[in-house]
């Protein structure tokens, strides 16, 4: 009782910041205005990981990809929790390919150093997305909103309140956590700034393009954005085209609440979920499920990821080939040493060992290509 209440409290204070904020008048700022701001706020506070700083920027910065003709319309993409805008590097490329301008963001507190997500609040983030979606509904038509984890909560937020928004692209929808102990965390940062102590045995802080190791504020936020996203999903049905992909063993979310709710309030009949690994028996509406095993030995997949849907297998820094390898996969400090010295690998999702198996993050999708077309079906549905 005292768990709901909290959850319920804390969910109604962000509707109403929320509500406030939309009110006011945003700023039209150019996007390549933002985009410079925000690299000159990485080149000053950033802890760089290599010595090539400026492809540090590059991949960490937004960035626009433009058609070769008129835009047919738009894409703003989101990124989740600890992440940057390369998480949609392949999908940007993919959509502009096809006609649309497509932009990413950076949410505050992201592509710096994780020390900067201790006092980042949710609204800031809802402010990145409600000003850049509508700095490009003033460029081009048939704007659409995609988001991966977090990002895909914050998307949802923003298009229940806009109907302007053409549909949705969400990527592994954090609508709520698999942890138990996730509605915490907005009560306890004041006590316990880090869940696990910086610098920690092999966990790395941060990598060249995302966070490692993350305040507790960061998780707080998240929750934050979580319990919104439900509250919304809780108001009516979605009825504009809704993409989503999403693996079974996905180790960061509760998977059948999202199966649940693409079936009750995705209303649309153009709208799709792709659910990689074995589809529950009871799941309700199949006819709008594409359904691919997860298991795939000619790739050394155990199982799919949480982040591994966004990147095709040819990606330069997280594909077959890719030069960042995620070795702190939940593994032993042996086999985690093993991975980082180069030992061949298995692929899988956060947490999954198995005897003999030595297992780095999956962070590729050998579907990727088949994936898109899916999703450009969904957009293609619309007028």
């Amino acid at each position: 009782m005292i768990k709901f209440r909290l959850a319920s409290l804390l969910s109604l204070l962000t509707l109403q910041a929320c509500t406030s904020m939309a009110e006011s008048e945003e700023p039209k700022q150019r996007f390549e205005d933002y985009r410079q701001q925000t690299l000159e706020l990485i080149r000053n506070q950033r802890n760089f990981q290599t010595a090539d700083h400026q492809a540090e920027l590059g991949w960490n910065a937004p960035r626009q990809w433009t058609p070769s003709g008129t835009p047919k319309g738009g894409v703003l993409l989101v990124h989740g929790l600890g992440d940057s805008a390369w998480s949609f590097h392949d999908v940007a490329q993919m959509l502009a390919a096809q006609g649309y301008l497509v932009r990413t963001v950076l949410l505050p507190g992201h592509g710096t150093k994780p020390e900067d997500m201790l006092d980042v609040r949710l609204e800031q983030w809802q402010q990145v997305v409600r000003e850049q979606a509508q700095q490009l509904g003033r460029e081009v038509p048939n704007v659409y909103l995609g988001g991966f984890s977090t990002g895909a909560n914050l998307v949802l937020d923003y298009a229940y309140g806009h109907d302007e928004i053409a549909g949705l692209l969400l990527f592994s929808p954090a609508f709520r956590s698999n942890s138990g102990y996730a509605w915490l965390t907005p009560w306890i940062g004041w006590a316990r700034p880090w869940l696990a102590a910086p610098n920690e045995g092999l966990r790395p802080m941060q990598t060249p393009v995302r966070y490692m190791n993350m305040p507790t504020n960061g998780f707080a936020q998240f929750y934050r954005s979580s319990a919104l996203a439900q509250d919304r999903l809780h108001q009516r049905r979605y009825d504009k085209p809704v993409f989503i992909a999403i693996a079974e063993h996905d180790s960061v979310l509760d998977t059948d609440y999202v199966l649940d709710n693409f079936s009750q309030r995705f209303s649309n009949p153009a709208s799709r979920l792709i659910w990689y690994g074995d589809l529950p028996a009871r799941a309700a509406d199949t006819q709008r499920v594409e359904v691919r095993k997860d298991y795939l030995p000619e790739y050394r997949i155990s199982r799919f990821s949480h982040m591994g849907l966004l990147f095709s297998a040819d990606n330069p820094l997280y594909g077959v080939s890719g030069s960042q390898r995620i070795c702190w996969n939940g593994q032993s400090k042996a086999d985690t040493a093993k991975c980082m010295a180069g030992e061949p690998v298995w692929y899988s999702d956060w947490g999954y060992t198995e005897p003999g198996k030595i297992h780095a993050r999956l962070t590729f999708n050998p579907y990727f290509e088949w994936q898109s077309q899916v999703l450009l079906g969904v957009l293609n549905a619309t007028p």
